[in-house]
């Protein structure tokens, strides 16, 4: 779910705050961030002290896939 939120942000989204928008833990958000990171489905922008979160383009394409998913469900 966190692949269709970061799809669906219209602002720039921080760990921190989409632990706020799934209800979720920020060290247990960060430490799925680092998986991901790895599989190559998301990428920290640093912006100063801050990482930014983007989408790599596999990932757009799953979190596109699991969109739709949820809508034939």
């Amino acid at each position: 779910m966190m692949l269709v939120e970061l799809k669906n942000a219209s602002n720039h989204v921080y760990a921190s705050v989409l632990a706020k928008q799934i209800d979720c833990t920020y060290s247990h958000v960060v430490k799925i961030l680092q998986e991901m990171q790895k599989a190559e489905l998301i990428n920290f922008k640093k912006e100063g002290r801050l990482k930014l979160l983007e989408l790599t383009k596999k990932g757009h394409e799953i979190a596109s896939n699991i969109e739709s998913i949820r809508t034939m469900l």
